[in-house]
């Protein structure tokens, strides 16, 4: 586990959140992208429990060090990202960075990571795998054309930032496209997975937890 820096297509260089499976690099690889808290401990918990399910595991600093507690601050944070540069640069370099090392790389992320996971998948023609939790962009920015690889949600029934209503339209519009898409709903809030949150809840958790690792051991490995 440590902090290394990798570039971006465009040249820039980005630091991020590296870990790696006991058995050291040569492992599929997964860039894990952070919720709008910014590239904090429980994120890098999340790239740590990869790295020992057998992954390289690269959170890249979308905020640049800045991290917050505060939801006021997280929305600012957020409100300056710009989404097709953080998913076409920063999280694009990220998988061609684990892809010099791994002979498949799949993303994952979290709330705003979830959403730009969905974007990734539209704009990283490198990753081989993709999986979504609780969230999704505006669905004008999901070209179908553009995906060429197996994607997996994970979504709340009661999630007040991404209603379950936009994954009804999300899900049309991916199978209309004829994009492989599963999803699961939960009895759950949003950001059911975080366990240092209010809406924690482990049971759900941990069962996407489990389908996820299924996925990407079919699609990495």
């Amino acid at each position: 586990m440590k902090t290394l820096t990798f570039n971006r297509p465009d040249g820039k260089e980005v630091s991020g959140y590296y870990a790696e499976p006991a058995n050291g690099s040569p492992a599929p690889g997964v860039v894990v992208i952070q919720e709008w808290w910014g590239l904090n401990d429980q994120i890098r918990a999340v790239a740590d429990r990869l790295a020992g399910a057998g992954y390289r595991a690269l959170v890249p600093d979308l905020y640049r060090g800045q991290v917050t507690v505060e939801a006021q601050e997280a929305q600012h944070l957020m409100g300056n990202l710009n989404f097709g540069e953080v998913a076409g640069q920063d999280i694009r370099g990220a998988v061609q960075f684990l892809k010099r090392g791994s002979a498949k790389v799949g993303v994952t992320g979290f709330c705003m990571g979830g959403a730009l996971t969905l974007l990734a998948a539209v704009n990283v023609p490198e990753a081989d795998a993709a999986a979504t939790w609780y969230g999704f962009p505006p669905l004008e920015y999901i070209d179908p054309a553009r995906i060429k690889m197996p994607l997996q949600g994970h979504f709340a029934k009661d999630d007040a930032f991404f209603p379950i209503s936009g994954l009804d339209a999300l899900e049309k519009k991916l199978k209309a496209g004829g994009v492989t898409f599963e999803s699961y709903r939960y009895d759950a809030g949003h950001a059911f997975a975080n366990d240092t949150g209010h809406n924690y809840k482990r049971e759900a958790a941990e069962l996407a937890w489990g389908r996820m690792l299924e996925f990407f051991g079919k699609a990495l490995n």
